[in-house]
């Protein structure tokens, strides 16, 4: 056995911590990589070697110290351009997108797709699935998984939307089982020839998860997100690094709140929850607008609200409105959960930029802790996080044992 291999075999443990700090960017250089494993250079250097041979990620061959830095310089790390997908899907209110997402959480391609949802989630899902092979077979990457997200709670391990409230589903469908039998269908295929594993999990879960890992909530350890998409409020925590979902993968149903009430019924039964105080037809209907069909209602909301809320005092008083709301709900969340910092996506994201100091001061006057020092609250930063998300699910098994997930010895 040669002296490399017999490196690899000390560090083969080491294999999937590693391709984790690469893909998240956190083992820039070769160096970086050895202390935060905590191993020997060689080890290191063979770990990395072994990731690049099997098409993971790239090691430059040609380093170059920074000037007037001391010592050898260190090897740079990164994604191999051309390396394997998963495939992700994102299916809601006003129709789906597929995409195939790289390590790193990196966009290869995208497909967007409209139709009305129909009650049968059948449709749609072999709808984005197809799209999505249609990729794959465009691009010619291989593909190590695929990733669904879905705007319902998704019960684990048996994957049904037990409350797709916003999309025509019956409650308890099998999203799980229908995603899994339509990439048989579709004929996706690993390395292997197996089927690709398929995974379904919450838009907004998905959503933090990518957020986590790539965007705005890095380095968090306690992190709380909270997002309205096209319609309703979702919300997701995210504890060392790893989503937290509860025993059956029902945890941070946030949108169930109460923030007014007095408010509008919700679909839940009761009044004046956060899913309906707080997402873009609650925006639309404070601000007196009706609702046109054309486009989705988040496009409207955040196109009335980057457009008017300089000029008209009917939509500054729906966002003065919603963000008392929301920092009302945010409030309660911290009580509970102390994060460490809270994320925003979707239209909060964009009541958080138009007023950031009325949002903070509310969430810090109801809040025990927030008023101790205050709890950060930043807008998400990534196009399509859930579908980056969905990735994520994808890729998981790989960044776990790279080797057995790709079917390597």
């Amino acid at each position: 056995m040669t002296q490399t291999r017999t490196r690899l075999e000390r560090g083969r443990s080491a294999l999937g911590p590693a391709l984790e700090l690469v893909h998240t960017g956190r083992a820039p250089t070769r160096a970086v990589l050895t202390a935060e494993l905590g191993v020997t250079r060689a080890t290191a250097g063979a770990v990395a070697a072994e990731l690049e041979a099997l098409g993971l990620i790239q090691v430059d061959s040609r380093p170059l110290g920074a000037a007037g830095a001391q010592g050898r310089p260190s090897h740079r790390l990164s994604i191999a351009p051309h390396g394997p997908v998963a495939l992700a899907a994102q299916v809601h209110t006003d129709g789906f997108r597929a995409a195939l997402v790289g390590l790193g959480g990196r966009l290869v391609a995208t497909a967007p797709g409209s139709m009305t949802v129909p009650a049968d989630p059948t449709h749609v899902i072999d709808a984005v699935v197809e799209a999505g092979a249609q990729l794959l077979s465009e691009t010619g990457r291989r593909c190590v998984g695929a990733g669904l997200a879905v705007p319902s709670a998704v019960a684990e391990p048996e994957g049904t939307a037990l409350n797709p409230l916003h999309v025509a589903w019956p409650a308890g469908a099998p999203v799980g089982e229908l995603f899994t039998r339509s990439l048989v269908a579709a004929g996706i295929r690993g390395d292997d020839r197996e089927p690709v594993p398929g995974f379904v999990g919450n838009d907004v879960n998905l959503a933090a998860l990518a957020e986590h890992r790539h965007g705005a909530g890095g380095g968090a350890q306690h992190l709380l997100c909270v997002a309205t998409g096209h319609r309703g409020v979702g919300g997701a925590l995210v504890l060392d690094g790893r989503l937290h979902t509860g025993s059956a993968g029902l945890a941070l149903e946030v949108g169930h709140l109460t923030v007014n009430p007095e408010g509008s019924p919700c679909h839940c039964g009761s009044r004046g929850c956060l899913d309906t105080e707080t997402d873009p037809l609650a925006f639309l209907t404070a601000a007196g607008r009706e609702p046109g069909p054309e486009v989705s209602l988040l496009r409207q909301a955040r196109d009335l609200l980057r457009q008017a809320y300089a000029t008209d005092p009917s939509v500054r008083a729906a966002t003065e409105q919603l963000i008392d709301r929301l920092g009302l709900g945010l409030a309660s969340l911290v009580n509970i959960l102390n994060p460490d910092r809270i994320i925003l996506g979707g239209l909060h994201r964009e009541l958080l930029e138009a007023d950031p100091e009325r949002l903070r001061a509310v969430v810090a006057d109801r809040s025990l802790w927030g008023r101790s020092g205050g709890v950060p609250i930043l807008p998400c930063t990534l196009d399509h996080n859930s579908l980056v998300g969905a990735a994520e699910l994808a890729w998981q098994p790989v960044l776990d044992d790279p080797l057995a997930a790709l079917g390597v010895g």
